[in-house]
Formats: C-alpha cells, sequence, structure tokens
C-alpha cells in the first residue's frame, strides 16, 4: 500500500513539473514584454514645436490678415508711443493701455477680469503704490496684462536686445533687470525712481515661463523692492530717496476658453505657452489661426509688506495665493460673485 501511494505521488509531481515547465516559459515572457513595455507620458503626446492646431485654407487666411493687421498696428503704435513719451502728463502711461488692447482685439483674445485691482492712474487715498506680481506663461501675457495695468514692467535685460519687441518694450518704460549681483543695487534704484514718481510697477516673479500647468517657484529676491532690508533702508535714507509705502497685489492669469469651449492641458501648453526652447515665430503663426480665446485675470487681496517678517514669506504667500486662484480658473470653481473664496 505504501508503495502504491509512492508511486502516486510520483506520478503526480512528475505531472506538474510538466505542466509548469510548458507554463514558465509564458511566464517569463510575460515578465519580460512588461519590462520592454513603454512608459505612457501625456505631455510627449504632445510636441512643443508642433502644436495642435487645425490646418485649412481659411485659418491660413486668418492668420496672415491679423499678422498683418498687428504689423501695421505696431509700426503705428510705435509712432504715437515716441509722442507720448515727449509729451507731459502720463500719456506714456495711457497710450499702452490703448496699444495691448487693439492688439489683444487684433488676436482675438476676450479679457475676463475678476476681483478690484488696487492701483490705478490717480493716486490712491492711503499714498501707497502697487506692486503687481503674477504667473507667467507667454508672452501672450504682456499683451493681457498691458491692456488692463497702468503700469511699468520689469523684465530680464535680454528682452531689450531682442527684435522688434525689444523696440517695443523700450518705448513702453520698461524696466529691465540683470542677474548680476553687482548690479543689483542699481536695478533696485531704477525701480526706486519709477515708485518715487507715483507709478506702479508689475513684474513676474517666477522669472521664466512655464507650460500653464503649475506655477514654478517664486524668486524671493525679486520682492527686496516691496520689503528692503535695513541695510537697503539705510542706504536710502543716506541718499534721500525712501522708499515710499507699498501694496503688493498677486494676480492669477490663465487661459481658459478656445474658440468658446473650455482650454484642457494639451491645448493650454501647445496654443497658449510659450517656454522651453519653442520658437517664437511658429507659436505666434499658430495662435493667429484660431477664432477667439479667453484670458481671466483674477486680482487676488492686496498684501502690505510689513505683515509679513521677510520676503522670502511675503513670496511664499503670493505664490500660495497665485497657485490656488490658477488651479481654481483651470477647473471652472472661481464665483464670479465671489472671486477671492477659492
Amino acid at each position: 500500500m505504501m508503495i502504491e501511494d509512492h508511486d502516486c505521488l510520483a506520478t503526480i509531481k512528475v505531472l506538474i513539473t510538466y505542466l509548469m515547465s510548458s507554463v514558465t516559459p509564458l511566464l517569463k515572457m510575460r515578465q519580460h514584454s512588461s519590462k520592454q513595455r513603454p512608459h505612457f507620458d501625456p505631455s510627449q503626446l504632445i510636441h512643443r514645436q508642433c502644436p495642435t492646431t487645425p490646418s485649412s485654407v481659411w485659418r491660413t487666411m486668418r492668420c496672415v490678415c491679423r499678422l498683418s493687421a498687428v504689423l501695421a498696428w505696431s509700426l503705428i503704435g510705435c509712432g504715437l508711443q515716441m509722442l507720448c513719451v515727449i509729451l507731459p502728463g502720463k500719456m506714456n502711461l495711457l497710450f499702452p493701455l490703448l496699444f495691448w488692447r487693439v492688439l489683444c482685439f487684433l488676436l482675438g483674445i476676450n479679457i475676463r477680469q475678476l476681483g478690484t485691482m488696487a492701483g490705478h492712474l490717480s493716486p490712491r487715498q492711503d499714498g501707497r503704490r502697487v506692486v503687481f506680481v503674477a504667473n507667467h506663461t507667454s508672452w501672450l501675457d504682456v499683451l493681457v496684462l498691458g491692456s488692463v495695468l497702468p503700469v511699468f514692467f520689469i523684465a530680464k535685460a535680454d528682452v531689450r536686445n531682442w527684435p522688434f519687441i525689444g523696440f517695443l518694450t523700450r518705448l513702453g518704460g520698461t524696466i529691465y533687470i540683470t542677474r548680476n549681483r553687482q548690479e543689483a543695487a542699481q536695478n533696485v534704484q531704477n525701480v526706486l525712481e519709477r515708485l518715487i514718481k507715483g507709478y506702479n510697477i508689475a513684474f513676474f516673479p517666477e522669472g521664466t515661463t512655464s507650460d500653464g500647468s503649475a506655477v514654478r517657484p517664486f524668486l524671493s529676491s525679486l520682492f527686496a523692492i516691496a520689503k528692503p532690508t535695513k541695510k537697503e533702508k539705510e542706504r536710502e535714507r543716506k541718499t534721500g530717496q525712501e522708499l515710499p509705502p507699498l501694496l503688493v497685489q498677486p494676480i492669477s492669469l490663465t487661459y481658459d476658453q478656445l474658440e468658446g469651449l473650455p482650454v484642457g492641458r494639451s491645448r493650454r501648453a501647445s496654443v497658449f505657452s510659450w517656454f522651453g526652447d519653442m520658437y517664437l515665430m511658429p507659436h505666434v503663426w499658430s495662435l493667429g489661426k484660431w477664432r477667439s480665446m479667453r484670458a481671466t485675470i483674477l486680482f487676488h487681496e492686496p498684501l502690505k509688506p510689513e505683515d509679513f517678517p521677510t520676503r522670502k514669506a511675503l513670496a511664499n504667500v503670493s505664490h500660495d495665493l497665485i497657485r490656488k486662484g490658477n488651479e481654481a480658473l483651470r477647473q471652472n470653481r472661481v464665483d464670479p460673485s465671489s472671486p477671492h473664496r477659492l
């Protein structure tokens, strides 16, 4: 009886070994194929140099007409702006508002404003100047914000040497800054002169553009204007150019509609955003083919720099407000009646 049981167990063992020998190669093949399976990344479906813009004869004609109108208006605007710089008063700030609004109209960009802007051409009753800070995704940001904000923009010094755009920014009174520490004091001095004269300023604390899906970390060094150190305050007193009281107003800027439809991640990255090593002219050509688009500007509650211990804390709070505002705008969660409730 024991021999029969042993034979039965041996038979079962041989059968299992045979079955496993035929199944094991299949399992190995499955494991091998899973290792070789390519990693799926949705962002790789969109080539940054080949925007997802439909092509047709009508779209091409629309783009040609638009760009021709933009070029003509830019040439006219340059002459008028040179005249406004010579004239007394604040015509050098009033005309850029009209100039950028016409450019937005020619490109089919509708602008929606939510919240209250803290600074205008007329001085505030409390005597504070306003520093506007916003997220940065494209060259379009200057057009959109420039059509609303009567301010001088701060830009990196490289923009000054860009063909045509550099000339436009110089006419608009753009303040150029460098990242060279030796010239940092002069950069602050140039900004101080505008603030003391009663002007407001605006800058992009990310320092560069992004794909529009998230807000990059802010460079806290740019907040030195609103939150100077004790040494900087002493230097201002000695030179007789003491910084006037300021307000910092964060702004969330999002491109949320394209031809009347909500904008998803792919369209935002390929149509609106201009970042990385993308070329400018293909991006402009692609943008001009679309019939209409919308940009939403959300003005957050202004911040008082004296309420924050350091410029880093001020930069972090500004970043948090702008990030939440952009997320809410992208997800269409902002109530126009109470835009600050995110």
